[in-house]
């Protein structure tokens, strides 16, 4: 293969991973939605996150074997840790919130994550620049704005159990920066998955959640499906190439796509309306995000204190292939 072929593709696969970006982690609020209508929100995560975990593992052992998993008794804490925080607290409450409130006024809520990302690093006396701190009082005025209003297809309940959820997730990815994880990203994944999962079938089971397998719709079936094996294996993937592959300040776009998605596809697959107060409130989000993005992106890349091993979504979830000096704001999404 020429240079000159090489040169063409590679934009184009860097756009291609991106769309599925975009799209995947935009759609999978959709996904919950469709699959807790039939399913209890914690277990279906639970199955959600244990069978992509399996998986993942089964897929990395075959490609690197055992010594892959290979990891200190403190590495794997830290990933279950993560995992704990990012998926059974993370997640498992958007799932419950979405029983509440529409995906859209969801996703525009969990974009206020890089916002409160900045708050914490407040709490560890590294002082953001002034534009981001504009940023994060934009954002968070636009969350505010969202919150206090009660935009239709929302209620108090779900709101605060969002933002809970919300402020969980900003929670694991800051400190997934922070602390020692496996040095193997894929293992990292796939612990804070199983973890994750498992922390979600206690959870689910201990407040009363039960399974009936005969109620279970073949809609809800298939949308589990899509978020095992798209959402948190194909979305995961792209999103992990892209870091090594992509200038970190295009890969963050996505922050502000998403919502973005998950609005239009609540609207055309589940009809939920489209507020002025969800336009305004959203526009809000975004705006400070943005600011708060491109304001990092321009920071002095500093020496190992912000290594992670796994978005994901970023992680998830969803941890990232190589070492890179990059905001956790950015990493951590969309298992």
């Amino acid at each position: 293969m020429s240079a000159n072929t090489t040169d063409t593709r590679a934009p184009l696969l860097v756009w291609g991973a991106l769309a599925i970006v975009y799209v995947v982690w935009g759609s999978t609020y959709l996904g919950i939605a469709i699959a807790i209508e039939s399913i209890p929100p914690m277990l279906h995560g639970a199955m959600r996150f244990i069978t992509a975990a399996a998986l993942l593992a089964g897929f990395l052992l075959v490609r690197s074997g055992p010594s892959a998993f290979r990891m200190t008794r403190r590495q794997f804490l830290g990933a279950a840790l993560v995992g704990v925080l990012l998926l059974t607290l993370g997640n498992g409450m958007v799932a419950v919130a979405e029983q509440y409130i529409s995906t859209g006024l969801a996703a525009l809520l969990v974009a206020s994550v890089p916002l409160w990302l900045v708050v914490f690093r407040f709490a560890v006396r590294d002082r953001p620049k002034a534009l981001t701190i504009a940023g994060v009082l934009v954002g968070l005025g636009g969350v505010a704005a969202l919150s206090l209003t009660g935009a239709e297809g929302g209620s108090g309940v779900g709101i605060v159990v969002v933002l809970l959820a919300s402020v969980s997730w900003s929670v694991g990815s800051f400190l997934s920066s922070r602390i020692e994880l496996p040095a193997n990203p894929l293992a990292t994944s796939a612990v804070e998955m199983v973890v994750g999962g498992a922390g979600l079938l206690v959870v689910g089971t201990g407040s009363g959640e039960r399974l009936d397998l005969s109620a279970v719709t073949t809609r809800s079936w298939l949308a589990l499906a899509y978020l095992i094996l798209v959402g948190s294996l194909i979305g995961f993937t792209a999103f992990s190439w892209l870091l090594g592959n992509a200038p970190i300040s295009l890969v963050s776009t996505y922050a502000y796509v998403n919502p973005a998605v998950a609005v239009a596809l609540g609207a055309l697959v589940l009809h939920e309306p489209i507020t002025t107060q969800v336009l305004v409130g959203g526009l809000i989000i975004l705006v400070g995000v943005a600011l708060v993005i491109s304001t990092e992106r321009k920071r002095p890349k500093r020496v190992p204190e912000d290594v992670d091993a796994g978005p994901g979504a970023r992680g998830g979830q969803e941890p990232q292939p190589a070492r890179h000096h990059v905001d956790p704001a950015v990493e951590r999404r969309g298992v």
